[in-house]
């Protein structure tokens, strides 16, 4: 029987091959945590007799690369010696087996920036000013301390009790937008000269509270209304204290000279009473004593379109004998009255645009030339023909009566 051979199986190979991998793999561990890429790992066979390798590990190890510290952040010293920044805000020690547990860098939310609350003391005061005004008004009225012109021009009781009924007419129900306010002189007489329509003379008033609102300088409009307006009871002294006088030109001049800004309707009842197939047509100027009046005083003639006034009471109709019973110039006949009553006295929610045109020049005239009938009918022409164009543009511009 021969001998059995012995194969060693620890040689020197096979004892130093289990120690290179351990070496490896603590290599690559040290790599990761000094933040260097690992590569991916090798496969390979493993031996079931690393275990009984008897080499040293540190004899294959290979010296590790030592980290480098960070950089410090806005010159400032790093936390730790050895802490190395990982990503997403993420920080852990470089030393040791294995990684400490982390700890989550978060920048603190920025709220929003929120308006400042309106004190509530604005409201307050507002109230206590309006309040402290009604009270002064009501004394004033009651000791008799107010001022009335030589017209019976009453400035508080407009400012007061007039104008405050018709805003919410101007600004919620009418919309009333307006073009053109800077051609009305701030200061000094003028002739405001406008188109006039809608059944009830609410055109005018609009006019009114425009200027009285919306003009730099917050002027009153002095309109010069038909004898009709002033024989009313009640209605003729409620005109002339909201600042109204008669049509005829000893008042307009005296009002022009004393640098009052003077209205005029022009076409009178011809114009308020036009049947709603006729609307936005222009009835004849009169015999243009507006246009003499402003020739004498040399004060400038603003032409004034009005668009929206001819659809609140639609004019389809005229009962000629009761206007005549009554002594008016016309009893309406519209879709709302007399068939609603008093509901059909409502006028309808048109959308309204006021515009203000150039000022016509009248001081470069004499007053011997204002008794010139031809100069006067041309100047009158004039006015009459800047309106009208004025009314098809802002027309042709306007997509619906009611929107706009």
């Amino acid at each position: 029987m021969t001998e059995a051979r012995v194969i060693p199986l620890h040689t020197e190979s096979n004892r130093t091959e289990p120690a290179r991998k351990q070496a490896a793999r603590k290599s690559r561990a040290q790599a990761a945590r000094s933040g260097v890429r690992r590569e991916p790992a090798r496969t390979g066979v493993r031996s079931s007799m690393s275990t009984t390798s008897s080499a040293p590990a540190s004899a294959q190890q290979p010296s590790p690369v030592p980290a480098q510290a960070p950089a410090p952040r806005n010159g400032a010293p790093p936390a730790a010696p050895r802490s190395i920044p990982l990503p997403g805000g993420i920080t852990g020690p470089g030393t040791g087996e294995e990684l400490s547990p982390v700890r989550v860098v978060r920048r603190p939310a920025v709220a929003p920036e929120q308006p400042e609350p309106v004190p509530a003391q604005t409201t307050a005061s507002e109230l206590e000013e309006k309040l402290a005004s009604l009270l002064g008004f009501l004394r004033r009225r009651l000791t008799g301390d107010y001022h009335v012109d030589e017209f019976g021009f009453d400035s508080e009781f407009a400012d007061h009790i007039v104008m405050p009924l018709l805003r919410p007419l101007y600004e919620h129900w009418f919309r009333v937008e307006t073009i053109g306010m800077s051609n009305v002189p701030t200061t000094g007489g003028a002739l405001l000269v406008a188109n006039h329509s809608g059944t009830l003379p609410v055109d005018a008033m609009m006019t009114t509270v425009a200027l009285r609102d919306h003009h730099p300088t917050g002027r009153h409009l002095r309109m010069l209304g038909a004898d009709l307006l002033f024989r009313t009871p009640m209605l003729g002294s409620i005109s002339r204290k909201a600042g109204h006088t008669l049509a005829c030109n000893p008042d307009a001049e005296r009002l022009l000279n004393s640098d009052e800004l003077v209205g005029v309707w022009p076409e009178g009842y011809k114009g308020v009473g036009k049947p709603f197939k006729d609307r936005y047509k222009l009835q004849r100027f009169g015999r243009g004593g507006f246009v003499s009046a402003a020739m004498r005083a040399g004060v400038p003639i603003i032409p004034c379109s009005i668009v929206g006034a001819e659809e609140i009471y639609p004019l389809i109709g005229d009962l000629k004998p009761l206007a005549r019973l009554f002594g008016l110039p016309y009893f309406p006949i519209t879709p709302t009255f007399p068939l609603l009553g008093p509901l059909g006295a409502v006028p309808l929610p048109s959308k309204w645009y006021i515009e203000f045109g150039e000022p016509i020049r009248t001081d470069r005239y004499t007053a011997a030339e204002a008794d010139d009938p031809m100069l006067v009918f041309n100047i009158t022409d004039q006015v009459r023909e800047t309106i009208q164009q004025t009314l098809y543009r802002l027309l042709s511009q306007r997509r619906n009566a009611f929107t706009g």
